[in-house]
């Protein structure tokens, strides 16, 4: 009797309620992603490892109760102890059963919750490059067009110094043409003046010549007879 009981011992070690302990992710949950899918996937784990923590409470129970039945069992001759001690074994392997289901479920839930998490990261990378490919596009954009004016100021300035020159040349043509004109219409008109000039000279000299003929004509036509 002494040996069985021993031996249900080994099979119930106390510190099987270690099973009851908190789910690792619950503390990234408060700092997790607030994609929608993560935050699903989270509270199904959330949930799922409720659900064995609280199984695992009444398999801890079971256990007790199945031991000290068969304990009881091993010390009495009747029936009813003996039938007591099976049902409570046998609610224990239901139990056991039940726990690995809850624990497989459970492992489910995580790996979908890291397939979430993982697949959460890639979207929130790819927005990311897209924010850093728009803020470029975006700087880029207002950069082009801050060298778009200085480049319309640099041209501005370039265009207006050769249009200047081009126009400074055109006035100098135009002055030495001008110019030209100018003393050609002078030298003209000296020739015109020398010309004008030369005509009144002789037109005085005649006069000048007529002048003492005249004279004297008309001394002789004052002259008085002389006597006889």
């Amino acid at each position: 009797m002494a040996r069985v009981a021993k031996k249900t011992a080994r099979k119930t070690p106390a510190k099987r309620k270690s099973v009851t302990r908190k789910s690792p992710t619950r503390a990234q949950a408060a700092t997790a992603s607030v994609d929608p899918a993560v935050a699903k996937a989270q509270t199904a784990v959330d949930k799922a490892q409720a659900q064995l923590d609280a199984h695992s409470k009444k398999l801890d129970a079971a256990r007790a109760k199945a031991k000290a039945a068969k304990a009881k069992a091993a010390k009495s001759a009747k029936a009813v102890d003996k039938r007591a001690a099976k049902t409570a074994a046998n609610g224990v392997a239901r139990a056991n059963e039940k726990a690995r289901d809850l624990r497989a479920k459970l492992a489910q839930q995580k790996s979908n919750l890291a397939k979430e998490k993982t697949l959460a990261a890639a979207r929130a990378t790819e927005a990311a490059s897209k924010a850093k490919v728009q803020e470029m596009e975006e700087r880029l954009s207002a950069r082009a067009q801050s060298d778009l004016e200085k480049a319309k100021a640099a041209f501005e300035v370039k265009w207006l110094k050769a249009r200047a020159k081009a126009d400074a040349q055109k006035v100098k043509a135009a002055s030495r043409k001008l110019s030209a004109k100018a003393k050609a219409a002078e030298k003209k008109a000296k020739a015109k003046l020398r010309e004008i000039e030369r005509k009144e000279a002789a037109k005085a000299k005649a006069k000048t010549r007529k002048a003492p003929a005249k004279r004297k004509t008309a001394a002789k036509r004052g002259r008085p007879a002389k006597k006889a």
